[in-house]
């Protein structure tokens, strides 16, 4: 533990957050245990995960409470067990620390709002967010601090908001939907998408977008499609670089061989897709 830097054992710290989440942990706790000042855990947290260790922890019990009414808890079990003590304070705090509407969007990047939220679903758990325009971040992860960090990383410069738990947003409505295409296997969701790239990934994604249920092709294929056939390692990358798993159907493209190839989210979670897609996932 002596031999790391602070900012690995900040790292190390936003699991320990998730693994205590429920608990009590004012930021002199915290950083005690990172063996670091306040001060120095409040500004580089934020510089590495873009909310601060309090917005993370609130981001993960409401996932929790969410989680757990799914599940069928009662409202006021499910708030006590994330740790937020009360039905009246936790809709407090939450109305104080999250924005609960898209605001307005701007170009700056500064400017950029994005909201997020958490779902566990049948191929592990999922982070949406999205700008007013629409859906700009899915992608799986182990835990919800690294999700947190990697939408932080994809857009340094915005303003993460957590969605609360008692609102219905459209960012709700919309995790919801893709988490019951991954349960039941039904038609994808058609949602708004906000998609950031370059002219090339862009003709990319888009040229993915209009394949039809289960079709798969070639990365060649793909690099044909748009008039660039022989881009195809380009076309490989521009899927690496989707960051809208599932909603671009990048797990559709295969080694020209029938291979799977790569995906960002894992071979295991591409190869579940597809069979999810022609229904051969057993409910």
């Amino acid at each position: 533990m002596s031999k790391k830097n602070s900012k690995q054992r900040i790292m190390e710290l936003a699991d320990y957050i998730e693994l205590h989440a429920d608990k009590s942990l004012d930021l002199d706790h915290l950083a005690s245990e990172a063996a670091v000042s306040p001060f120095h855990l409040q500004r580089t947290f934020r510089q590495l995960f873009g909310v601060s260790p309090k917005q993370l922890q609130n981001a993960i019990r409401v996932q929790r409470v969410k989680q757990a009414l799914r599940d069928g808890a009662e409202i006021s079990q499910a708030i006590y067990d994330a740790g937020f003590g009360s039905s009246s304070r936790v809709y407090e705090q939450l109305d104080q620390n999250f924005g609960m509407t898209f605001t307005e969007y701007k170009t700056g990047a500064d400017a950029l709002q994005i909201h997020f939220a958490l779902r566990q679903t049948k191929l592990g758990l999922l982070l949406m967010a999205a700008t007013e325009r629409g859906v700009c971040f899915v992608h799986f992860g182990e835990s919800a601090s690294a999700l947190i960090q990697a939408l932080h990383q994809e857009f340094p410069k915005a303003q993460l908001l957590a969605t609360p738990e008692q609102s219905q947003s459209n960012l709700d409505l919309w995790i919801d939907a893709l988490e019951q295409h991954l349960a039941e296997a039904g038609p994808k969701p058609e949602l708004p998408l906000h998609l950031i790239g370059t002219a090339f990934q862009l003709s990319v994604w888009r040229f993915l977008s209009t394949l039809k249920a289960r079709e798969t092709v070639s990365y060649a294929d793909v690099a044909a499609g748009i008039a660039k056939p022989q881009a195809y390692r380009a076309v490989a990358n521009a899927c690496g670089a989707n960051k809208v798993a599932v909603l671009i159907p990048c797990h559709r493209v295969l080694r020209g061989d029938g291979a799977l190839g790569g995906y960002r989210w894992g071979v295991e979670r591409k190869q579940q897709l597809l069979d999810l897609e022609v229904g051969t996932v057993t409910h």
